[in-house]
């Protein structure tokens, strides 16, 4: 097994990044049955090289540039062995003790790495943190708390009359939180290209004032430190203010970016956390991120202003960039991304800001060097040009 792992992640550029099979297509080459004797381990694997590595897109391909890196490494590998080996389930303390206390450990070493307010410790006497599966799972543990805390704090509280808030930027794990949690009132407070789309607190002021005439119940905002379009900051510690006055739960929702706060020059983005109920971040995204990552994506968004048929769609930000062609709709957008994910060499996808389709640039995968970005780069001018190409050669054809 071991053997088998080095032998993929030593060939892993020679696949192409982003499958290509077609849905369905392993029930076609599977048993309708599970088999009725054991196969040997050397079976199990022929069948993962057949079967399942074309059905895989490659995220530790240092070629794969499309939603934010989900890294593993070596000793993330020995760490998941040694744990199935140990073989508990830690739902209480007693159930065990070490896995409970370990957590609450390494959860204050990673608030001490990020500089987190005391509140964020257990040390702290108020908090401390926990793991969850998602950042969708967290954004929903802390809207019921933010509803705990209301109802117990006005008890002939309207359930049905609370209202949830985030930007229209944000992740739609808020949306599915206020399913699950029974809030029917969710508000999608509008950004703009003028503030580098983040949520601006004089926005959520006025929307707040709205449903307060409404005779509604706000509860729970969920600000975001890099959203997943275009790595935008919300305008947290103005938030934090409006959070208080108003008497709602903030939820810091920086499930990408947060890593990012260990690096001290980077912390002016974090200000106003100690104001914040909740935060959440995914050590998987960024924890292995390069060192040279914030450079490299410097350098990549300087080609395309170099280039003056693209522009950028958004100011670069914790390595990703945001570009598209000058003068694209937004069909003609994704079928120019298309052709670049088609050729199997890199693999990006697209957000929407303002209504325009718009290809992002997710740099940080643990494997990536600056000829990668580059090969991107060059990618990129390769499939346009042919396609400047191709329109040239139409035009001479209709002329003639």
């Amino acid at each position: 097994m071991i053997d088998a792992i080095v032998e993929y992640q030593g060939q892993i550029e020679s696949f192409p990044v982003r499958s290509e099979v077609a849905p369905g297509y392993l029930r076609l080459r599977l048993p309708e049955s599970p088999p009725e004797k054991p196969e040997t381990l050397d079976s199990v694997l022929s069948d993962v090289k057949k079967h399942i590595l074309p059905g895989l897109t490659h995220w530790q391909h240092p070629s794969f540039f499309a939603w934010f890196p989900a890294h593993t490494s070596s000793p993330a590998l020995f760490a998941d062995m040694l744990s199935n080996a140990l073989g508990i389930i830690g739902f209480s303390w007693i159930s065990s003790p070490a896995a409970t206390e370990l957590e609450t450990i390494v959860m204050d070493w990673v608030a001490q790495l990020f500089d987190l307010p005391a509140v964020f410790r257990s040390s702290g006497g108020k908090g401390g943190g926990v793991i969850e599966g998602t950042a969708s799972e967290s954004c929903l543990c802390a809207m019921l708390a933010a509803k705990a805390r209301i109802l117990h704090q006005k008890p002939h509280t309207d359930p049905l009359k609370l209202v949830a808030y985030t930007s229209d930027q944000a992740h739609s794990c808020v949306k599915k939180a206020c399913m699950v949690a029974g809030v029917q009132h969710f508000r999608l407070v509008p950004t703009s290209a003028e503030h580098a789309w983040s949520l601006q607190a004089a926005a959520l002021e006025r929307q707040i004032a709205l449903d307060l005439k409404e005779g509604l119940i706000p509860f729970f905002v969920s600000a975001t430190l890099g959203t997943t379009s275009s790595c935008a900051v919300d305008d947290i510690p103005r938030i934090a203010d409006v959070a208080k006055d108003r008497g709602l739960w903030l939820h810091v929702d920086s499930a990408y970016a947060g890593v990012f706060a260990a690096l001290p020059e980077l912390r002016d983005n974090f200000k106003g956390l100690d104001k914040a109920d909740s935060f959440c971040t995914n050590l998987h995204k960024s924890m292995l991120v390069t060192f040279d990552c914030v450079a490299m994506t410097q350098g990549f968004a300087e080609l395309v202003e170099a280039d003056e048929r693209f522009e950028l769609a958004a100011p670069p930000a914790f390595g990703l960039v945001c570009f598209r062609r000058k003068g694209d709709d937004n069909a003609a957008s994704a079928a120019f991304l298309e052709a670049i994910n088609a050729t199997g060499r890199a693999f990006m996808v697209h957000t929407v800001l303002g209504g325009k389709h718009v290809l992002r640039m997710a740099a940080g995968s643990a494997n990536q060097q600056w000829h990668h970005l580059e090969g991107l780069w060059k990618l990129v001018v390769e499939v346009a040009n042919a396609e400047r190409g191709e329109c040239a050669k139409r035009q001479r054809a209709e002329d003639s």
